[in-house]
């Protein structure tokens, strides 16, 4: 199954940035792709094969941002019950699916939530 280019580059434009905020890191976790700080997963990539619709996941806890991300095309809250703690999945293919800066300033906020605050105080003052 052919992924969309834009979904692709979208994807990796998200992937980058995540793995550029301080003490971020790449793991492997069930063959998908996860964005970690201090152990903890602050953003799911998915997996860039086209077994799977792309697209990733992220933990919003501000009420706005939350509302947002659901209103996009295809979003739901994340299964295993994560939706319940503000984790949201977005899929990139859909036709109407948010910009890669978006999708930034989301996984900006998901790791904000996660991340310990020297680390955010890191990111702050840079």
């Amino acid at each position: 199954m052919a992924v969309p280019r834009n979904a692709l580059k979208k994807r990796e434009k998200v992937r980058a940035f995540a793995l550029g905020l301080p003490g971020a890191v790449e793991e492997f976790p069930w063959g998908e792709s996860v964005a970690k700080v201090n152990k903890k997963v602050f953003v799911f990539l998915g997996v860039g094969d086209g077994g799977y619709p792309l697209g990733v996941t992220v933990k919003l806890t501000d009420e706005t941002a939350h509302a947002h991300a659901l209103a996009c095309p295809g979003a739901e809250p994340a299964g295993y019950g994560l939706g319940r703690a503000g984790w949201v999945s977005i899929p990139l293919e859909e036709q109407g699916a948010p910009a890669a800066e978006l999708l930034c300033d989301w996984v900006e906020e998901s790791y904000r939530v996660i991340a310990p605050k020297r680390l955010t105080a890191e990111l702050d003052a840079s």
